[in-house]
Formats: C-alpha cells, sequence, structure tokens
C-alpha cells in the first residue's frame, strides 16, 4: 500500500541541521528524503518527486538558486528555502527563480513546521488535472490525446497507429497549463509565469517559440493552426476538447 503522508525532500549540506530536519519531520508524521548535494537532490527530485523540497541555498557542488530555476522547467511542488542569507536580494533572486517561500536560519521549528502546512494546502487547492485523458481532433483525420495523470501525449492518424508524441519538460509544462483552462485565453505573463517563474514573465520570445513547437509536433498544420491558438497582443488559446 502507497503510503499516504506527505514526502518532504530535505536538501541541507550541514550534518547536524540535516538530520534535526529529518528526525523533527519524522516526529510529526512526514515522510523525508535528503541530499547534502546539489547532484543528489536532483536525482532524488526527479526520481521521487517530493511534496515539499526544503532547500539550503550554499551547497559544495553549486547554488540552490540554479536548482529552484532548473526544477520550475517542470516541478509543482512547493520549494522552501532555508538560508543564512538574509539580504533582501538573495530573498528576491531566490523567489523570483521559483521558490515559494524564503525561511532565513537560524529559524524555529514550529515557524518552519507552520510554514510546511500552509504550502501543502496552497499545493492542494491547486486546479486539478483533469482526470480522464482529454482528445482534440476526435473525429478528424488527425488528433491527439493529452492524458496528464500519465504525462502522457498520443497522436492519431487516420489509417497510421497511434503513436506517443516526445515533449521535454518545458513543452509539456506549457502543454498542461493550456489543457487544464482549455477554451479560455491565458495571458502570456501567466503563462510565463507557471511555466518558467516570475523572473521570465516578459519574455513573451519564449512563449512564442515553446507554443510554436507544440503546433509542430501536435497540429496538421502548424502554419494553420486549429488547436492553439493565438489571440494578439494577448496570449494563447487551446481550443476546449472534444471528448473524454
Amino acid at each position: 500500500m502507497t503510503d499516504p503522508r506527505p514526502l518532504i525532500l530535505v536538501v541541507e549540506d550541514e550534518a547536524p541541521i540535516r538530520r534535526l530536519l529529518v528526525s523533527t519531520l519524522a516526529a510529526h508524521g512526514y515522510r523525508t528524503a535528503d541530499a547534502a548535494t546539489l547532484q543528489a537532490a536532483r536525482m532524488l527530485a526527479t526520481t521521487d518527486p517530493p511534496d515539499v523540497l526544503l532547500l539550503d541555498l550554499g551547497l559544495p557542488d553549486g547554488d540552490g538558486v540554479d536548482l529552484v530555476r532548473e526544477l520550475r522547467q517542470w516541478a509543482t511542488f512547493p520549494i522552501l528555502v532555508l538560508s543564512a542569507r538574509g539580504q533582501e536580494r538573495d530573498k528576491v533572486h531566490a523567489l523570483d527563480a521559483g521558490a515559494d517561500d524564503y525561511v532565513q536560519k537560524p529559524f524555529g521549528v514550529p515557524e518552519l513546521l507552520a510554514r510546511i502546512r500552509a504550502s501543502l494546502r496552497h499545493a492542494a487547492r491547486r486546479e486539478p488535472a483533469p482526470a480522464q485523458p482529454q482528445i482534440w481532433g476526435r473525429d478528424d483525420a488527425c488528433g491527439f490525446t493529452v492524458d496528464l495523470a500519465r504525462r502522457v501525449v498520443t497522436q492519431h492518424r487516420r489509417g497510421a497507429a497511434d503513436a506517443e508524441v516526445k515533449l521535454t519538460p518545458t513543452e509539456f509544462r506549457l502543454l498542461a497549463e493550456l489543457v487544464r483552462q482549455a477554451g479560455k485565453v491565458r495571458l502570456h505573463a501567466e503563462l510565463l509565469r507557471a511555466v518558467w517563474g516570475p523572473a521570465y514573465e516578459h519574455d513573451v520570445a519564449y512563449l512564442r517559440v515553446y507554443v510554436g513547437q507544440l503546433r509542430q509536433k501536435l497540429e496538421p498544420e502548424p502554419s494553420r493552426p486549429r488547436w492553439f491558438l493565438t489571440e494578439p497582443g494577448v496570449g494563447y488559446r487551446l481550443t476546449e476538447p472534444d471528448g473524454d
């Protein structure tokens, strides 16, 4: 049976602090995993994504902000930074990279536990993925199905076998954002914040390139899109699915 307790990944290179965090979290009913380097944290976050990531910034093999930025290319779990860096610019830098919260060392355990609980509540309120796969072009010669739960996109062409579409993590994250609110216009800044983080909300060129890549992979005529529509000067809209 799957353990229902939330999984907290602790990334901290100072062994005494790491042991304290792991034991405290376990005593309060959380599952834990821990790492002392960016490389180990990257592997754990990828192979078994946590419900919350607690991340120290000063790690022996790099800056934790780089990991935040990398994870935000695909991960939606909350990231809480734990750092001795107390300058405002350090906090802004981490939050702009995609961190959800910033706790300065030394910190009180009750406050940290409260922030973890708040992060879990916020994550639970995020709009869930559609329970069933969504289909575009159901009765056409070509179309595609998006299964967000399984992270699988399948292309359908009449007279040919169905084929899985290989998307990069960023392409899938953008597609998932559009699928979750299919039929609605998504603003440029809104999509950029969700997929790349707040620091990128004015970089519309990023969005243009990746929407173009989705069209190339999923539209029958990318230059005349049927499903991934441009709302000039505003954003993009994925048409509503044809059914499940």
